[in-house]
């Protein structure tokens, strides 16, 4: 039987202040500690293992997880847990405003549900896509998922408008990238406005055009961090029905990159 998780004390230290609080009850069951639930969780999504096989070491059932997880949710703390680990990284002086590197990565989605679709990359099964904007060090700002029938440029102005404002210095906070760097599926002058209008200089690749941009120098790092997403075995399928549980772990995903690059 695998060790269970430990849960590094700095980042329970980041996340037990933004959980919602929770009246204690005089009557039934305890509840499950929040901090013993939050590990089941993270041993769900680093090793892949169904809710229902939740090893008991852990300490927690896993339908007393998943419900967790889906409360966390609800109340918005994973999202609030990523952009707080983004403002203490720019207080480190840890993100690279210079650009931001786009681009989209499709999963299958075995039990089908919300935000999924035939993929025309995988013969037309059923799965979703992850779409990420990261800084030039791989750090991910903002995630988005949707069908995997989606085209990836549909995603580009939400996650740069989803980036939001990341506070940590001194002055107006950082709200978006110098520059974004995509591949040709981006290749849209409609968008290429929509970046300038806000700001934004658009280094994206043209179709049509001989191969040795350049910009592929530039774009990988955004595929290491999908790897480094994917190494969590619980993202590399959807198997939530609830998108909203999917997304969630997305961004605890993401959450956990941003801990690696602070605890360097």
């Amino acid at each position: 039987m695998a060790e269970p998780l430990h849960v590094d004390d700095g980042l329970w230290a980041v996340l037990e202040p933004l959980l919602p609080e929770r009246v204690p009850h005089r009557i039934g069951r305890p509840r499950v500690d929040d901090r013993i639930a939050f590990r089941a969780i993270l041993f769900v999504l680093v090793t892949g293992v169904p809710w229902r096989l939740l090893p008991r070491e852990i300490g927690c059932s896993g339908v007393t997880a998943w419900r967790r997880l889906r409360e966390w949710q609800a109340a918005g703390v994973w999202d609030r847990l990523h952009r707080e680990l983004l403002r203490r990284l720019n207080a480190l002086r840890r993100l690279d405003w210079s650009a931001g590197v786009v681009d989209g990565s499709h999963i299958r989605a075995l039990r089908g549900g919300p935000l999924t679709g035939r993929s025309p990359v995988d013969r037309a099964r059923t799965g979703s896509k992850h779409h990420l904007i990261v800084d030039r060090h791989g750090v991910p700002l903002a995630a988005t998922l949707t069908g995997g029938h989606r085209n990836d440029v549909t995603q580009l102005l939400p996650l740069i408008d989803g980036i939001g404002a990341i506070a940590g210095k001194c002055g107006r906070p950082r709200q978006r990238p110098d520059r974004v760097i995509a591949d040709r599926g981006y290749d849209h002058d409609k968008y290429r406005r929509e970046l300038w209008r806000r700001g934004v200089k658009p280094a994206i690749a043209r179709r049509g055009t001989e191969h040795g941009s350049g910009l592929g120098r530039m774009r990988w790092v955004v595929e290491r961090t999908f790897a480094w997403l994917h190494n969590f075995r619980r993202l590399r399928l959807r198997w939530e029905r609830d998108a909203a549980l999917h997304y969630a772990l997305l961004i605890l995903g993401c959450s956990l990159i941003c801990w690696r690059h602070i605890r360097r």
